[in-house]
């Protein structure tokens, strides 16, 4: 189609063999189409460069009313971490005091996470997203005020700039588990990580590489998060001639992966292996033994991200960054000294 002509709902609704009843329903993000052709008609709208006129926002009035939340995690494993399901209920209890409603997607890379975020803007279909995962050098703080579109950031850092983070200190954080690991006497620590673009594992694995100046020897191995990745690493690390003494794992499902193929391997827990996570959940604390965490009230999170998301979509300008609860070691069965 001609992009001198501005494309319509009408236009849209020919294109997709639909009502421009059911294209208004599938642009404003309400219910109505069936999600395979609510993503046609989008797709077609984003194709088409589709601009919301003027005359149509103020009919609509300025807010949407709905907070969007892209995670890019395998949809196969999102719902198996804690992480993720405390922190989603705790967004979705703050905003549901405000009669906010929150839209979330599984993307499955960042380039496509950065375009769910142009097509909600150009819908106007959210007020403002959550970001999480941040990287060095990250693209979407540099695509969201540009865009615009309101965003908080839940990090490891300050992002000194808008969009605003609430951060959780996780340089301290990691000193924190491996420091304590070191003081036990562990001399050979694995870390299975997350993936190595995330700002987090860039630096735990720093952190675990600088205590080479205590004569402990550290080693990253990088995975998706998925419990599959977890064990196919911990069988690699464990069917060494020379074993690492203590294994860290990224998430509180990895360590539980972790922990089952020490126990398949017949290699003692605490006894021959620490196990550790950066992750706490309730199942953490239930399974034999059980295992050493970072504890963190990731409902809270959720709650004071939403909120503050609010907060900045209200103002008329950016906002300072927060710094978040810090989680703490909380110390379980799964660690020990090591066997001399």
């Amino acid at each position: 189609m001609s992009q001198a002509k501005r494309i319509t709902i009408a236009d849209i609704a020919r294109l997709a063999g639909v009502s421009p009843g059911a294209v208004s329903f599938a642009l404003n993000g309400r219910p109505g189409v069936s999600e395979q052709t609510r993503q046609r008609i989008l797709d077609i709208a984003e194709e088409n460069q589709w601009q919301p006129s003027s005359a149509a926002r103020a009919l609509v009035g300025s807010r949407a009313g709905v907070v969007g939340f892209a995670v890019n995690r395998p949809a196969r494993t999102l719902g198996t971490e804690a992480f993720f399901t405390d922190l989603i209920a705790g967004v979705q209890s703050a905003l549901a005091q405000h009669g906010v409603a929150l839209q979330l997607v599984v993307v499955s890379s960042i380039e496509e996470e950065m375009a769910t975020y142009r097509r909600w803007r150009s819908a106007n279909q959210v007020d403002g997203v959550i970001v999480i995962d941040p990287r060095d050098d990250d693209p979407r703080l540099a695509l969201l005020p540009s865009l615009p579109l309101p965003a908080v950031v839940i990090g490891s850092r300050d992002t000194a700039g808008d969009p605003p983070a609430i951060w959780l200190d996780d340089e301290a954080a990691a000193h924190a588990l491996f420091d304590y690991l070191a003081a036990l006497g562990h001399r050979e620590i694995a870390y299975v990580s997350g993936p190595a673009e995330f700002q987090h594992t860039r630096i735990r694995a720093d952190v675990l590489a600088a205590l080479a100046a205590r004569d402990v020897t550290g080693e990253t191995f990088v995975t998706d998060f998925s419990p599959a990745a977890a064990t196919a690493a911990t069988r690699t690390l464990l069917s060494r001639a020379t074993r690492p003494t203590a294994v860290v794992y990224d998430n509180d499902v990895m360590a539980i992966a972790g922990l089952r193929v020490a126990q398949e391997m017949g290699v003692g827990v605490p006894q021959a292996l620490s196990v550790a996570s950066f992750d706490d959940s309730v199942v953490t604390g239930l399974v034999h033994p059980s295992i050493t965490c970072l504890t963190r009230d990731t409902f809270a999170l959720g709650e004071q991200a939403a909120a503050f998301l609010l907060e900045r979509i209200g103002s008329a300008d950016p906002l300072p960054s927060r710094r978040g609860t810090a989680p703490a070691l909380t110390i379980r069965e799964s660690t020990a000294a090591p066997a001399r």
